[in-house]
C-alpha cells in the first residue's frame, strides 16, 4: 500500500507545479463556475491516459522507451530524447517556481531559494533508501498541499452550488482548456512518473493489475482534488469581481482571499509544488535512459543530481528561458499523444505483453486522448515557433 500510495503521489505532485497553479487560476477567471466542466472532462481523459500506459507498463514489465524500440526500433531512442530536454526544460521553470516559494516564504532571493531547494532535493536522492525518501516526502509535500488551498478556498467563500450545477450544464465549453489540462495533468514525463516507480519497486506483472489500475486512479484523483480546490478558492475571488493579477493569478487568490497570511501560504503551496514537480522531473526524466547502457544505470543516482544542479545553474545564472520553455512546451505537447499511442499498439502485440488481453474501452479512451493531443499540439507547434523565430 505505502508503494502504491507512493507512486500515486509521486505522479500527482510531479503534475502539480508552478504551471499547473497559474493554469488553474487564469482559466478559472476566464470561464468562472463553468471551468468545472473542463476539469470533469480533464479528469476522465486523464484517467483514460494514465491506466492504459500504467498498465502496458506493468505487463510488459519494461520502461516507455523499451517498449517503443520492441514497436518500432529507434523510436524509444527519440521519446527519451523529447521526454529528457522537455523535463531539464521546465525543471528550470519548476527550480524558479521553488526559489519564489522560499521568496514569499522567508524574503531570500528566488535564487538563493532556488539553490536552497536544489539541495533539499538533491539530498533525497543521495540517501541510502532513495526510493522511500521520494515516496514519503511526495506523500507529505502533497497533504500539505491540499490542506492549506482548502483552507483558503474556505475562507474565499465560493458559490459551491452554482459550481456544481455549471460543471454539468455549463455556459461554454472550452476545447483549448481542456486540452491543455489533460496536458498539464498526464503529459510528457508526468504520466510515467508513478509507472515507472512500480516497475523500479518491483510492482509488475499481469497478476499486479489491479493494484497498478488503482494506483494510477489515485493519481489522478490526488492531482483532481488539488484542481478542484484551487478552482473553487479562484472561484470565490472572480465571484466577488476581484481581478487577478496578472504576473502572479495564483498569488493574488491566496493574497485577495486571505491577506498577508494567505500570501504566506502560497509561498508555502507554491515552494511545495516546486520542489516535488523538481523530484519528479529529474526521477522520471533519467529513468528514460537507464536502460540505454549499464553505465547510466549504475550512475543513474548521479546523474538525477546533476539534471537536479543542471537545472539550478541554467536558472541561478540565465534566469528563466522563456523562449525555450516555450518552444520545449510545444513539443512537449506531443509527447502524451504519440507516448500514448505507442502503449497502445503495444497492447496488442505479443512479443510484448504475452497472452494479455487489453479490455477494447481502455484502447477506446486512449485513442481519443491519442486524436484531441495530437491536434492541439501540432496547433500549438503551428502558432509558437513562427513567434520565436522572430
Amino acid at each position: 500500500m505505502s508503494l502504491l500510495l507512493g507512486a500515486a503521489f509521486l505522479m500527482a505532485t510531479s503534475a502539480i507545479g508552478p504551471g499547473f497553479l497559474t493554469q488553474t487560476t487564469v482559466f478559472t477567471q476566464k470561464l468562472a463556475a463553468s471551468f468545472g466542466f473542463v476539469i470533469l472532462m480533464s479528469i476522465i481523459l486523464d484517467i483514460g491516459a494514465q491506466m492504459n500506459v500504467w498498465r502496458i507498463i506493468a505487463v510488459s514489465e519494461k520502461r516507455a522507451q523499451d517498449i517503443a524500440n520492441m514497436v518500432l526500433p529507434g523510436l524509444g531512442y527519440f521519446v527519451a530524447l523529447l521526454i529528457v530536454l522537455g523535463g531539464l526544460a521546465f525543471n528550470i521553470g519548476n527550480i524558479a517556481g521553488a526559489g519564489l516559494g522560499m521568496n514569499v516564504m522567508f524574503g531570500m532571493t528566488p535564487e538563493m531559494g532556488a539553490l536552497f531547494s536544489a539541495v533539499i532535493a538533491i539530498g533525497i536522492f543521495l540517501v541510502r533508501e532513495a526510493g522511500k525518501m521520494m515516496d514519503r516526502f511526495a506523500q507529505v509535500m502533497g497533504f500539505v498541499m491540499i490542506i492549506l488551498t482548502v483552507y483558503v478556498a474556505i475562507v474565499s467563500a465560493p458559490p459551491v452550488g452554482e459550481a456544481v450545477v455549471k460543471t454539468f450544464v455549463p455556459d461554454q465549453i472550452d476545447m483549448l482548456a481542456i486540452v491543455t489540462l489533460v496536458g498539464g495533468t498526464v503529459g510528457g514525463y508526468i504520466t510515467f512518473a508513478g509507472g515507472h516507480r512500480l516497475l523500479d519497486a518491483g510492482v509488475k506483472g499481469v497478476s499486479a493489475l489491479p493494484e497498478v489500475t488503482k494506483s494510477s486512479v489515485s493519481g489522478i484523483a490526488i492531482a483532481s482534488i488539488m484542481r478542484i480546490v484551487l478552482f473553487l478558492a479562484a472561484l470565490g475571488i472572480v465571484a466577488q469581481g476581484l481581478v487577478l493579477d496578472k504576473a502572479n493569478p495564483p498569488a493574488s487568490v491566496f493574497q485577495l482571499a486571505a491577506g498577508e497570511v494567505g500570501y504566506r501560504i502560497f509561498g508555502v503551496v507554491m515552494w511545495a509544488a516546486a520542489i516535488t514537480s523538481v523530484i519528479g522531473a529529474a526521477y522520471t526524466s533519467v529513468s528514460f535512459i537507464r536502460t540505454f547502457h549499464e553505465k547510466i544505470e549504475s550512475a543513474h543516482k548521479w546523474i538525477i543530481v546533476g539534471f537536479i544542479a543542471l537545472s539550478t545553474l541554467v536558472f541561478v545564472l540565465v534566469g528563466r528561458p522563456v523562449k525555450i520553455l516555450v518552444l520545449v512546451g510545444s513539443v512537449n505537447g506531443l509527447i502524451l499523444p504519440i507516448s500514448l499511442g505507442v502503449m497502445l499498439v503495444a497492447a496488442y502485440r505479443k512479443n510484448i505483453v504475452g497472452d494479455y488481453k487489453h479490455p477494447l474501452w481502455m484502447t477506446i479512451f486512449g485513442g481519443i486522448v491519442v486524436v484531441a493531443m495530437a491536434i492541439m499540439g501540432a496547433y500549438t507547434l503551428i502558432n509558437e515557433i513562427p513567434k520565436l523565430m522572430q
